[in-house]
């Protein structure tokens, strides 16, 4: 009995120095899972909780305690898909495997249910489901640029210590109240077990140190969920991930609507090399009456982003980004790098059916006019690592953004 009382002594003051205990644990759990009005065993392993919309983690947010659910946006962002021909055919995803197991009822939204042992990887509760710091130097300037423009490595991050290797095209200067794309689908074939790899729109506001973010598009994270599957996400912050925001529903913040889709949960199928590409319409817009920013996959209205919550994106965005990012503690000149790909896996010159895209790339600003970027730069952090491609391949051809990369190579050692 004694040597149990010691042992159970140091496990606790283990969990303690990790910032682990039982009951940091338990309160956070707690304060994820609500109660669920019905609960579905997806046979992909998840537990998928119907929860009372009502009742959703997003209304445990300080600025949202008096909040009226908003149940559909006022506006849509509106189609306007290419009328030329493109590189080659895709499907799009319209479930997700969950959805084969049951269904939610009215009323209520389907949540991913989060473990004892999902918590238990993160380096602490608090930190469970957060991206770490970063920062946009060319924040500060973006409303100077009026024409064509590159941008540098020197002017995009400045941070330290530098976590994240991302590739993407921007477009900057302009006031955007919304932004699209079909994200192509895959299953990146590395990914480190401390690391994330994603495919994702970005719709970004404020300065370089205190900037404030929306995103949307499929992650792979492990650390998080446990597994190498590819699931549907959001992510937010409105001061550069430092202490607020997460993804998906995580923590307090984002009000979903959806009763069909959840977020977290497995996307599939993916998309296969020299086969069936699979792709996702990813839409996040504002909607002027409400000031919530809502977003839409798949033609499936998820929820919004309460306009409450932000400062420089209450009215308009002021850059948006289209591709791809991987977290990992060896990236940017740590060496050995990181084996996480990007994307497929498979370098972006490869182009269709071998590298993952966006394409569809629309924006809408003030004009409330739905249209493709006039201007659009192309940044990797790390080229030798995973590259970019703004590619048409007939004057005729609607543009395809082709991103990714496979980490670690003879180039990127």
């Amino acid at each position: 009995m004694r040597l149990f009382l010691i042992f159970v002594i140091l496990c606790g003051f283990y969990n303690e120095a990790y910032g682990k205990s039982s009951l940091d644990i338990d309160m956070k759990l707690k304060a994820i899972n609500k109660p669920a009005l019905k609960t579905i065993k997806s046979t992909d392993g998840d537990i998928i909780d119907c929860i009372d919309i009502y009742k959703q983690h997003a209304f445990d947010h300080p600025a949202l305690r008096n909040h009226k659910i908003q149940m559909k946006p006022s506006v849509e962002f509106g189609t306007k898909k290419t009328t030329i021909p493109i590189n080659g055919s895709s499907e799009q995803i319209t479930s997700q495997v969950w959805s084969k197991s049951g269904n939610c009822p009215m009323g209520t939204i389907p949540v991913r249910r989060v473990s004892r042992e999902d918590i238990s990887r993160a380096t602490s509760p608090s930190e469970f489901g957060r991206k770490t710091p970063h920062r946009y130097s060319f924040l500060d300037n973006a409303l100077q640029h009026k024409g064509n423009f590159n941008i540098t490595a020197e002017k995009i991050n400045q941070a330290q210590p530098r976590l994240r290797s991302e590739a993407f095209i921007v477009a900057l200067g302009y006031n955007f109240v919304g932004a699209q794309s079909d994200i192509n689908i895959w299953n990146p074939p590395r990914v480190e077990a401390s690391d994330y790899s994603t495919a994702q729109i970005w719709l970004v506001g404020g300065l370089s140190d205190t900037f404030e973010s929306l995103e949307a598009g499929w992650m792979v994270n492990p650390a998080v969920f446990g597994d190498s599957r590819t699931r549907l996400f959001i992510s937010w912050t409105t001061d550069a991930y430092t202490k607020t925001g997460c993804i998906n529903l995580l923590c307090a913040g984002f009000v979903q609507t959806s009763q069909k889709f959840a977020l977290g949960a497995t996307v599939e199928p993916v998309s296969s090399a020299s086969s069936t590409q699979y792709d996702i319409t990813v839409s996040v817009y504002l909607d002027p009456n409400s000031g919530n920013w809502w977003l839409t996959c798949a033609n499936n209205v998820m929820g919004y982003w309460p306009g409450t919550l932000f400062s420089y994106l209450k009215h308009s965005a002021t850059a948006v980004q289209w591709g791809g990012e991987v977290h990992s503690p060896n990236v940017i000149l740590k060496k050995p790098h990181t084996t996480t790909s990007m994307g497929s896996g498979q370098w972006a010159s490869y182009i269709w059916a071998e590298a993952c895209y966006h394409t569809n790339i629309r924006i809408k600003d003030y004009s409330m006019q739905i249209k493709y970027p006039k201007y659009l730069s192309e940044y990797a952090d790390e080229y030798e690592c995973y590259s970019t491609n703004l590619h048409r391949k007939t004057y005729m051809s609607e543009p395809h953004f082709y991103f990714g990369g496979p980490g670690r190579n003879s180039r990127c050692p």
